[in-house]
């Protein structure tokens, strides 16, 4: 039996980049012409030469705060019977009601739709990388309600060809009784979950000998608690996804990073930008999806990661990124008004001779102060005062200025670092 699900994910990349962007031109032709949203989004600019990645860096990156706020607008300024397309999903969506197979809503609630093509999340590479395989009983502790994520894994189980049991969350006695009825080979669900069941099954003195393997998603797995669940015979391995995008990334028994997706163009962006970072810079994900139903086109996640150089010893060929680093909307408040990163940016934009800029907020409520550090390839007294005017023409707040050497700011991805203190 084959160790990777399809021959996709052993292919030479250049073949696979090239593969995407032949794509890419019908991808957003058919998504502009369905999904009002995108046309919206592409603007002036022309799907049919949108053929390589500067191009595509052309097209505004939308964010996960701004889908939700124009879900919200269109459900405010739409009448209830506006086409569900642009009503319910802000013109994202080229699906409504009948084609749409469940609608999901997530914290916001931002609404998502699901078609029923197989694997709609596409999570099943995770789970055979996580060696689940056909025949297999899975216990999907994924929540079933309002948002999808008990769906996207139990369409990947059947799509690699599992039987699920949809355990939900909660009743974690009543878990641990189903698990030790049926023997599931498998775990889904929040790696914080199945430790409490398994600590639950230690009180009840029920052994859980059946769990071999997990895909986990949802939260942080941290090394000790995947050394805690492998000391007791279970093989965890993590997915990143969204409910907007499904499944972006996944980690593979080489435990080097997460591997992307064979469907997604991914981009690292600076914070509050469009802009492209250097391969191996922590910035925003973005992501451009393929799904015809749902065609998200650079899509920020908010989530910060970094592209890792080089092949997974695994022999999976595609990108690689380090996981989950943080968010990346570090907006925050100084003196009763908002500092975004995209205000830090523009800042740095009017300066050609700047690398990077990191805004350090630190003091007491009531006592804020900015110092605003900047790498620059040539540093004098003036760009320091045009700086200085800068930040307060764009954030209408006053910052210092501090210049350091190329290369001397964190790689974090942060661009706002609020150290204040509470008392």
């Amino acid at each position: 039996m084959s160790e990777f699900f399809d021959a996709l994910e052993t292919r030479d990349p250049a073949q696979r980049e090239q593969a995407l962007l032949a794509a890419l031109p019908q991808a957003l032709a058919q998504a502009a012409a369905r999904a009002p949203a995108i046309a919206r989004q592409l603007g002036q600019l022309a799907p049919h030469a949108i053929t390589t990645r500067a191009a595509l860096a052309m097209v505004p990156v939308i964010r996960k705060t701004q889908l939700l706020e124009l879900q919200q607008d269109a459900r405010t300024r739409l009448s209830a019977d506006a086409a569900v397309i642009e009503r319910v999903f802000g013109g994202f969506s080229s699906i409504g009601w009948g084609a749409a197979q469940r609608v999901f809503a997530s914290p916001g609630p931002i609404y998502e739709p699901e078609s029923a093509r197989p694997d709609y999340w596409r999570f099943a590479r995770s789970l055979y990388a996580a060696g689940f395989r056909a025949g297999d009983l899975a216990h999907n502790c994924f929540s079933y309600h309002f948002t999808p994520a008990g769906s996207m894994m139990e369409s990947a189980a059947h799509a690699v060809g599992c039987t699920v049991f949809p355990g939900g969350v909660g009743q974690t006695e009543q878990q641990v009784q189903v698990i030790r009825d049926l023997q599931p080979a498998g775990y889904m669900g929040t790696p914080s979950f199945l430790k409490i069941i398994l600590e639950k099954a230690d009180e009840l003195g029920i052994e859980l000998v059946s769990l071999k393997r997990a895909l986990v998603s949802g939260e942080a797995f941290p090394p000790s608690l995947r050394d805690w669940l492998g000391a007791r015979g279970i093989q965890g391995y993590q997915a990143y996804g969204s409910a907007d995008l499904g499944m972006i990334a996944f980690e593979t028994p080489a435990r080097e990073g997460l591997v992307l997706s064979e469907d997604l163009l991914l981009e690292i962006v600076r914070p509050g930008t469009n802009d492209v970072v250097p391969e191996g810079e922590v910035g925003e994900v973005v992501i451009t999806s393929f799904n015809p139903d749902y065609p998200l086109v650079r899509f920020g996640t908010g989530d910060l990661s970094a592209i890792l150089p080089g092949i997974s010893p695994c022999g999976r060929t595609n990108t690689r990124i380090r996981g989950w680093l943080g968010r990346a909307d570090q907006t925050t408040k100084v003196r009763g008004l908002f500092v975004h990163p995209g205000q830090l940016a523009e800042v740095a934009r009017r300066h050609p001779q700047v690398a990077r800029v990191r805004l350090v907020i630190s003091g007491t409520t009531g006592a804020d102060v900015m110092l605003l550090k900047v790498e620059a390839s040539a540093a004098d007294q003036a760009l320091m005062q045009s700086l200085t005017n800068a930040v307060r023409d764009v954030t209408k707040l006053r910052a210092d200025v501090e210049m350091v050497s190329v290369g001397s700011l964190p790689n974090d991805g942060k661009v706002i670092d609020d150290i204040r203190t509470y008392t």
